[in-house]
C-alpha cells in the first residue's frame, strides 16, 4: 500500500500543486486521512496473521460499511436509509455464510486479539474513505484528494517497506507478486475508489467493496481448485443482493445512499 499510495500521489502532482492552498487550509484532515492509510494495512494484516485469513478479513472489510455510517452520523449527522440497514444486513450474513468459519488463532485470547485488530482496519478503511469524501465535497478533486492522502500514507509506510522489503526481493516471484500488488490493487484499484468516492457516500462504496471475498472466492473456485460450500453460494448470492439493494436509487438522501 506504500507503493500504491506513492503511485497515486505521483500522477496527481500537478493537481496537488494547483490545490495546495485548499489543502493546506485542510491540514488536519488531510494528516487525520493519511494516518489512516498507514495504519489500515498494518492492522488488517497482523488481524489476518493472529486470527488467521478468514476471520481477519471478514472482520476487516465486513465491519467497515458498519463503521463507515457511524461515522456520517457522527459527523455528518447523516439519516441512516432502511434500505441500507437492508443491505447492510444482507451482505454481512453474505460475507458469514461465505467465510469459512474456522480460524487460524491458536486460543480464544488470540482470537480477540485478533478481532480487535481487524476492527482497528475497518475503522481505518472507513476513516480515510469519510475523510477522502469530505475533501471532495470541500471542491478538491478526486485526483488531488486521493493523491496527497494516499501518498502522505504510503510515505509513512516506507519504514516498514524497508523492513520486510527483502522478501519481495527472495526471488522472482516474489518480486512479480510486489509489483502487482503495488500496481493493481493498490493504485489502480484505489483510483477507481477515488473515482467512485467522488459521486457516492463513502457508506455506499465501502459497502460495494464487500464483492471482494466474492471474487476472491470464485477465483480460489477457478485457478486454486477450491470447492464452494452451498452455504457459500448462499453467501454470494446474498451479498449481490446486498449491492442491489444499496445502490437502488431513491428519491431520498441519507446515509447509505448515493448523493
Amino acid at each position: 500500500m506504500g507503493i500504491g499510495g506513492i503511485l497515486q500521489a505521483v500522477i496527481a502532482v500537478s493537481s496537488i500543486k494547483n490545490q495546495a492552498s485548499a489543502l493546506r487550509k485542510q491540514w488536519r484532515w488531510v494528516l487525520l486521512g493519511a494516518l489512516a492509510v498507514a495504519v489500515y494495512p498494518l492492522a488488517f494484516y497482523a488481524s489476518m496473521r493472529v486470527a488467521g485469513v478468514t476471520i481477519g478479513t471478514v472482520v476487516s472489510i465486513g465491519s467497515a460499511p458498519i463503521l463507515s455510517v457511524m461515522i456520517e452520523r457522527v459527523m455528518d449527522k447523516a439519516r441512516i436509509s432502511v434500505k441500507w440497514l437492508i443491505g447492510a444486513a444482507l451482505g454481512l450474513l453474505g460475507m458469514f455464510l461465505l467465510s469459512n468459519t474456522s480460524s487460524g488463532a491458536d486460543d480464544g485470547a488470540s482470537m480477540l486479539v485478533g478481532v480487535a485488530l481487524g476492527l482497528v482496519a475497518g475503522l481505518m478503511y472507513a476513516l480515510y474513505s469519510w475523510v477522502a469524501r469530505r475533501l471532495m465535497q470541500g471542491g478538491i478533486p478526486s485526483r488531488a484528494a486521493m493523491g496527497v492522502v494516499f501518498g502522505l500514507g504510503g510515505v509513512a509506510l516506507l519504514p516498514v517497506l524497508v523492513l520486510i522489503g527483502g522478501q519481495f526481493l527472495a526471488s522472482w516471484g516474489n518480486a512479480a507478486v510486489g509489483v502487482y500488488m503495488a500496481l493493481g490493487p493498490m493504485f489502480l484499484g484505489y483510483v477507481c475508489f477515488g473515482y467512485a468516492l467522488a459521486r457516492i457516500k463513502a457508506s455506499v462504496a465501502i459497502t460495494i467493496t464487500l464483492v471482494e471475498p466474492v471474487i476472491a472466492a470464485v477465483l480460489a473456485a477457478i485457478i486454486v481448485g477450491e470447492r464452494l460450500s452451498s452455504f457459500g453460494w448462499v453467501g454470494v448470492g446474498l451479498i449481490f443482493a446486498c449491492l442491489v439493494c444499496v445502490t437502488w436509487p431513491t428519491g431520498k438522501q441519507g446515509v447509505g445512499q448515493s448523493s
